[in-house]
């Protein structure tokens, strides 16, 4: 079992060789279908596995499109990060779509309606009684 701190250093570090790969490595034209970014990576504790968050921009097809290409070079993640990351085993990749933007997104949207529509329903001359 790795440190905590290890852990951290390796999640970091698939973080920013995959997101190297992302932008120059990957020749699967479905990736380039939607904007790509990784938001996080998790490590299992004993370093055999790594869940990999991505955010996608783009339409339902071009995340669909761009989730199947990120499946299928799968193989050739793992393989370039064995290359440029030393370590004993290289952990399983596993790619996840990572929604939490389009979520805080729509929260944000809501909160700004609710927002105004507060501001309209209230008088715009406040009379305190006395």
């Amino acid at each position: 079992m790795a440190t905590s701190r290890r852990i951290e250093r390796v999640a970091e570090l698939i973080k920013r060789e995959v997101s190297q790969m992302l932008l120059s490595g990957i020749k699967d034209d479905r990736v380039g279908a939607g904007i790509v970014s990784v938001t996080d990576v998790q490590v299992a504790g004993d370093l055999q596995h790594a869940k990999i968050f991505v955010s996608i921009y783009g339409t339902s097809e071009a995340k669909a499109e761009t989730m199947a290409g990120l499946k299928s070079a799968t193989g050739f993640v793992r393989s370039e990060l064995g290359q440029r990351i030393r370590l004993r085993r290289t952990p399983e990749v596993l790619f996840l779509e990572d929604a939490s933007l389009e979520r805080g997104d729509k929260v944000l949207s809501l909160l700004n309606r609710l927002s105004q529509e507060r501001e309209r329903s209230a008088p715009s001359d406040l009379v305190e009684e006395e």
